[in-house]
């Protein structure tokens, strides 16, 4: 691969975090119920954690002479996120965040791959760094989603 390829995968995962901090509020804002509670606790812990991911990525691209996306570029493609019409809806929250977890695990992955095709070890760091965040956030939704009722 070359640092093209890097660059449009940071470049993408820049995006991702940034819809994923757009959904994870939203959701955290407007889920009701009883078990709601702890799920949107933690969307509103980790839209900081994707934030700062987005700023860890936009950094990057920086430093590779490359910048940001701006929301003219942006595309919105987590449809499952997606607030709930039914607002005590809270295994879809529960199963799009799962479903972005593994799009953004995904992303880190190929994003490790193609800069170590491309001798980038600093985009590599970068890319695990993040990779082990969306890996402990998949398997706290994991466990939302073993515990939440199936009524």
């Amino acid at each position: 691969m070359t640092s093209d390829e890097v660059t449009d995968l940071l470049r993408k995962a820049y995006v991702d975090e940034l819809e994923t901090v757009m959904n994870y509020l939203t959701n955290a804002i407007v889920l009701d119920g009883v078990h709601a509670e702890e799920v949107k606790e933690s969307l509103e812990a980790d839209v900081q954690e994707e934030l700062e991911h987005a700023r860890i990525l936009g950094n990057r691209l920086k430093q590779l002479e490359a910048a940001p996306p701006g929301s003219e570029e942006f595309e919105a493609r987590q449809q499952s996120l997606q607030p709930p019409e039914d607002t005590t809806d809270v295994r879809s929250v529960i199963d799009g965040v799962l479903e972005a977890e593994a799009d953004a695990i995904e992303t880190y992955r190929a994003l490790f791959e193609a800069a170590g095709e491309a001798d980038d070890p600093v985009t590599e760091d970068v890319a695990v760094t993040i990779l082990a965040d969306e890996e402990a956030h998949r398997t706290e939704f994991r466990g939302f989603r073993k515990e939440f009722p199936t009524d």
